[in-house]
């Protein structure tokens, strides 16, 4: 015989939402942060070249001192 479902309560699935909510912002602000830092060059994770003079692709280095 057919058995009718249990509903999740309206609190339940406010209280679901929310977290979803509070995880999605934090990420969100930790990737604006991340953003800021990077193009103020202050950032302390990632490797990047600070002068765009400093690669010159004509003075390129061979491997072979021929």
């Amino acid at each position: 015989m057919a058995v009718p479902k249990k509903h999740t309560s309206k609190s339940k699935t406010k209280i679901r939402k929310g977290v979803w909510k509070i995880e999605t912002n934090e990420a969100a602000s930790e990737a604006f942060s991340l953003a800021k830092s990077v193009l103020t060059k202050r950032s302390k994770s990632f490797y990047y070249i600070a002068d765009d003079e400093s690669i010159n692709p004509s003075e390129s280095v061979s491997i072979r001192d021929e």
